[in-house]
């Protein structure tokens, strides 16, 4: 994700730590933690952050 769309979340009170369900996240600084985090995960995965994947990609089809 962005650090534009990190930082709007943030704005809004969207931005959650440790997931949807996990505290919402009040400090600046940890905001930019996500980002960076994200990051890192988004550059080891071909510039892709999970979240965003396709799940059907990668599966094989059964044949009928």
């Amino acid at each position: 994700m962005p650090s534009s769309e990190v930082f709007k979340k943030f704005k809004h009170g969207k931005l959650h730590s440790g997931g949807p369900n996990g505290p919402v996240v009040t400090n600046p600084k940890q905001a930019i933690a996500i980002e960076l985090s994200e990051k890192r995960t988004e550059d080891a995965n071909g510039g892709i952050y999970p979240e965003h994947r396709n799940p059907l990609e990668g599966k094989r089809r059964r044949r009928k």
